[in-house]
């Protein structure tokens, strides 16, 4: 069990670059084999990775906080503020960035989370709450600020069968089969792994997205690369530095810096210019390195003590 472990922790520090290396060469078979499924491999990963997690958690748990509602208020006004600096520069630029702060926690965020140690109560109920504010009010930015209208019932069509779904099957598992919901909870490794095929799959169909961009402009795309990274890094920082008054940093890194780049991406293409939609698809690749990162120097802390 000594080696089982001492191989998970050294396959997480490569796992997340190599798994992005793989999507990014396979890009053509990966999204013909998303496409052949019906763009279904994607939701059923995070469904089952949710899940596994999920089982780990109890309602009881599960409390709204200070942090939670800091979070929500710095999210929304790095929103208005990215937007209203780079709109006088470029609307594009300012409409992808707006989009990547915008986005929602990501679902993977509160697998990322656990395995980095943050609390995962405090992340399972801050991705319930700040998915269904986003679902409010991203239709009024969207609006506002895109070539289309935007209705609560669109966003929340794509959110809440991927958040509400596995947190009420595993609660119904924890209920009715508590031997092995508390089994899957103790193996919660296993949804790393799903997230790494996910991840495969995700930079796949980026890369053909991107490799297929014929008509944009290679200025804007490296603006928007630039846009995406810098914010990236923006809310990390800020999100680790709120969640260290709260007695839990990374649990606010990863809330407001790991997005769902997946919705942010279809919000950008739906209802923003679809360049913008780069922003988003740039910001995919930069929170990943910074989750390898993370988990690279979170190994080498345990492996000093």
């Amino acid at each position: 069990m000594h080696l089982l472990e001492k191989l998970h922790r050294n396959v997480k520090t490569i796992a997340m670059p190599s798994a992005m290396v793989v999507g990014a060469l396979l890009c053509r078979p990966v999204a013909w084999l998303e496409a052949t499924s019906h763009q279904m491999i994607t939701p059923t990963l995070i469904f089952l990775m949710l899940f596994v997690t999920f089982c780990r958690v109890s309602p009881k748990q599960m409390k709204p906080s200070m942090l939670h509602l800091w979070l929500l208020v710095i999210q929304m006004v790095l929103c208005v503020g990215v937007y209203l600096v780079l709109r006088p520069f470029d609307v594009v630029v300012a409409q992808g960035g707006m989009v990547c702060v915008l986005a929602p926690i990501a679902m993977a965020a509160v697998v990322i989370a656990g395995m980095l140690g943050a609390n995962v109560a405090t992340m399972v109920t801050y991705s319930l709450i700040c998915n269904m504010f986003i679902a409010l009010v991203a239709p009024v930015f969207l609006s506002y600020t895109g070539t289309g209208v935007c209705t609560f019932s669109q966003i929340l069509a794509r959110i809440a069968p991927l958040l509400i779904g596995p947190f009420a099957a595993a609660q119904f598992c924890r209920f009715v089969f508590p031997k092995t919901a508390h089994w899957i909870g103790d193996h919660g490794q296993i949804s790393f792994y799903m997230w790494l095929l996910s991840l495969i799959v995700i930079i796949g169909r980026t890369t053909c997205f991107i490799i297929d961009l014929h008509d944009a402009s290679i200025s804007t795309e490296l603006w928007l690369a630039f846009v995406a990274l810098v914010i990236c890094l923006l809310q990390f920082k800020i999100g680790r530095m709120l969640g260290r008054r709260y007695g839990d940093a990374v649990a606010g890194g990863q809330s407001l810096g790991q997005k769902n780049t997946v919705l942010a991406v279809w919000m950008a293409q739906a209802f923003l210019n679809p360049m913008s939609s780069i922003a988003p698809t740039a910001y995919i690749v930069w929170q990943n390195f910074v989750n390898s990162f993370q988990l690279y120097r979170k190994d080498n802390q345990r492996r000093k003590k």
